[in-house]
């Protein structure tokens, strides 16, 4: 396997990858706001799987925002810990998106998503010990090496964890990084979420990172369900979140940032609005927002439906 330059130790800064400032998820409900009346971000974050072969009105819209904005290709299939083999139609696809959009770099999820060939369309917890980190770490090598790029990887939000797990995600991340060269992808909601449903000190994780690794920052709201704090993309951020955002900001100098809000999708202005907070904070100032709740602590997967529809036929109860 060849070797990449930003795997050696003495490159410090974000692998060699810009500050991009300030950007937003692009979804289709804000196209003609950016269409008509300009990006007002420097940058977008596009859900890869949604531009595969996809050849319609948003590809179209895409390559026009891709002449005047940077794009970052940010993906939900890659199932880096999956035991099943990595699926290398799916990465040649990947390959040739980038290769049409020259993206500042492709990101997705240390997590798998599914398995013999069954896809949950969840981001699933691994068991974090030696095994796992060896298994992806020959993983990632072998993606990044296809790809001839470094992969940037995000901490997902959990909520449940496995008994095999011998060490905490941080030291997971920070092994894997360094022993591959990938970049990470830091969303501080997630590490918030994680924190409240497992127990640990969420400050000290993103303490605990590799700085010089972490490429990008992800800001979200989350809503607290019942006992769980669940990653629903779909509120403010809240105060708890924008903390720990400032402090990533600070132990990195300063990396590109991005606003996710996937449901109850707010107005291209108040969304940029809800961006615009995060100058605040890099000035200094903390927004005071409390966390979104809701009475509910019902939560199920396509594949706990699959198997409720299964058992219903079988007259098992599940």
């Amino acid at each position: 396997m060849p070797e990449y330059s930003y795997q050696h130790p003495h490159i410090q800064q974000r692998l060699g990858l810009p500050n991009l400032g300030l950007g937003l998820g692009l979804r289709n409900t804000h196209f003609q706001d950016i269409l008509q009346h300009g990006a007002q971000v420097g940058w977008f974050e596009i859900i890869s799987e949604n531009f595969i072969d996809h050849h319609g009105y948003a590809r179209h819209v895409l390559d026009k925002i891709a002449e005047i904005c940077t794009i970052v290709m940010h993906g939900v299939s890659l199932s880096i810990g999956s035991s099943d083999a990595l699926d290398f139609d799916y990465l040649r696809k990947i390959k040739q998106l980038a290769k049409e959009l020259q993206p500042a770099w492709v990101s997705d999820h240390l997590c798998w998503t599914g398995v013999a060939s069954v896809n949950t369309h969840d981001l699933l917890p691994l068991p974090l010990n030696e095994a796992t980190l060896k298994h992806v770490v020959e993983r990632v090598r072998i993606v990044q090496d296809f790809l001839e790029r470094p992969l940037i990887l995000e901490n997902p939000s959990t909520y449940v964890e496995f008994e095999l797990s011998t060490m905490p995600e941080h030291a997971f991340l920070s092994a894997l990084a360094r022993q591959t060269g990938c970049g990470l992808l830091l969303d501080v909601n997630n590490v918030h979420v994680s924190a409240y449903n497992h127990g640990f000190d969420a400050a000290d994780y993103i303490r605990q990172l590799p700085a010089e690794h972490i490429v990008q920052i992800h800001l979200a709201g989350p809503t607290q369900c019942g006992s769980y704090m669940i990653d629903t993309h779909d509120q403010p951020v809240p105060t708890p979140v924008w903390h720990l955002y400032a402090l990533a900001q600070e132990l990195t100098g300063g990396v590109s940032t991005l606003l996710e809000w996937d449901a109850n999708i707010p107005s291209y202005p108040e969304l940029l609005a809800e961006l615009d907070k995060a100058r605040q904070v890099m000035a200094g100032t903390i927004p005071q927002m409390a966390i979104s709740r809701s009475d509910s602590e019902g939560l199920s997967t396509p594949v706990q439906f699959q198997l409720a529809e299964q058992n219903e036929q079988s007259g098992c109860p599940i």
